[in-house]
Formats: structure tokens, C-alpha cells, sequence
């Protein structure tokens, strides 16, 4: 795979109900189950951005950048798969929009005018996200996420 190719990418966590800060958004509330966050990677690096989070969920000594940062360093949340497809279009809004449902409120879209880019769910959604890239034309490729 080339990670330097532009694409969008979704972040499968699994985690446990859980209560801690994020940031400016204050204390937040999750429930036990799954978190999806959508994101993009259009700018030079490409899809190494996707490296980036796998690297933050193994090494959680950094410090967060991002909303989805603090789910990275959250010993309750555990990165469990990425699925990511190579587009140069800004697909990640739509993405967001076609997965739905369950959402915390103004998380991880401070750039854009979308209610969340990251969803709950109570099972593993794995298919229906890959459907969800499906569904925009896109072929989506899963990076399952091994720890030792």
C-alpha cells in the first residue's frame, strides 16, 4: 500500500463505557462499544496521516492534537482497524454524513459544517462502513490492527 496516495480513512475503535476530557469540548461520556471517526488525508503526506494514528494508539505518550487524539491515548478506547480508499475528492463529509446514527455532537469537524465525524455504535461496524465507502463509488481497503 502507499501511504503517500490522498484518500479517507475511518478509525474502528473499540472501547469501554468511559468518562474523560477532550480537549476544549470538556468531559465527555461514551458508551461501551464501538467509535467510528472519519477523517482525510488530502494533503501532501497523503494517507501517512493513517500512520500517524496507529503509531499514536501503540506509543500514548504524546500529546493530543486533535479530538480523535484523546480516543488514542484513552487507556478505555483500543484502535482496533482503519479502512481507508485513495481519493483525491473531499469525500470525508459525505462519508460522515452516510454512516449517521449515534454521534458525538461537534467532534473532530471544527473545519467543516457537519454535526460529528465521529459515530457510536453498539457492534462491530466494520461492514457497514465499508459499505458506506462503497456506496460513494469508493473501493475500501481494512488495516487490522494488531497488538502484542
Amino acid at each position: 500500500m502507499d501511504f503517500s496516495e490522498k484518500g479517507i480513512y475511518s478509525l474502528i475503535f473499540e472501547n469501554q463505557d468511559c468518562k474523560f476530557e477532550v480537549g476544549k469540548k470538556g468531559e465527555l461520556l461514551f458508551l461501551e462499544g464501538f467509535h467510528v471517526y472519519v477523517g482525510s488525508a488530502l494533503g501532501t503526506g497523503g494517507l501517512k496521516r493513517v500512520k500517524r494514528h496507529i503509531n499514536l494508539s501503540r506509543n500514548r505518550d504524546k500529546n493530543p492534537r486533535w479530538h480523535v487524539d484523546y480516543l488514542h491515548l484513552s487507556p478505555s478506547f483500543r484502535l482496533i482497524s482503519v479502512i481507508c480508499a485513495f481519493t483525491s475528492s473531499r469525500l470525508e463529509c459525505e462519508l460522515a454524513s452516510r454512516i449517521g446514527g449515534d454521534f458525538v455532537s461537534g467532534f473532530g469537524c471544527t473545519d467543516c459544517k457537519c454535526g460529528s465525524h465521529l459515530f457510536y455504535r453498539s457492534k462491530s461496524p466494520i461492514s457497514e462502513i465499508t459499505g458506506a465507502f462503497e456506496t460513494l463509488g469508493l473501493s475500501a481497503f481494512i488495516l487490522d490492527i494488531l497488538y502484542t
